[in-house]
Formats: C-alpha cells, structure tokens, sequence
C-alpha cells in the first residue's frame, strides 16, 4: 500500500513544479512583449535613419550633377576662347 505521506509529498512537488512553470512563462511573455516594443522602436528609428540618408545622397547627387554641368560649359568655354 502507497505511503500517504510520500503522495502528498510527491503532489506537492508537483504543484511547485506547476507554479514555477507558470511564473516562467509570465515573466518570459512579458519579456517577449517588451523586446517587441523595442524592436519596433528601433525600426522606426532605422527607417527614419534611412529616410533621412537616402535625402543626403539625392542632394550629393543633384550637386555632383550641377558641377559636372559647370565644369564641362568651363571647358567648352576655354576651348571656345583658345580657338579664337
């Protein structure tokens, strides 16, 4: 015949077992919650980098296009000059 004492004892270990699982699962959720929240703020911050970025080089771009404008209407100037 089972021992009383040793099938309390047993579902108590159990029940122990039960509850630290739970508290792991709610601090693990809460955990997972908040690395979701950091990450969307992080790819806010990325995109907003991004945005900003892809602005500077379209500005590079039109000042790199205006000066390869001046430097050729240069050029053809002093050619025009030196065939005079």
């Amino acid at each position: 015949m089972p021992n009383k004492q040793s099938s309390v004892s047993q579902g108590e270990t159990s029940m122990s077992s039960l509850k630290n699982s739970i508290e792991k699962i709610k601090t693990l959720e809460a955990e997972k919650k908040n690395l979701l929240v950091e990450m969307e703020e992080l790819k806010k911050i990325a995109d907003a980098k991004a945005a900003t970025l892809e602005r500077e080089v379209g500005a590079l771009r039109d000042e790199v296009k205006s000066l390869r404008i001046l430097m050729n209407d240069s050029q053809s100037n002093a050619q025009n000059n030196a065939q005079i």
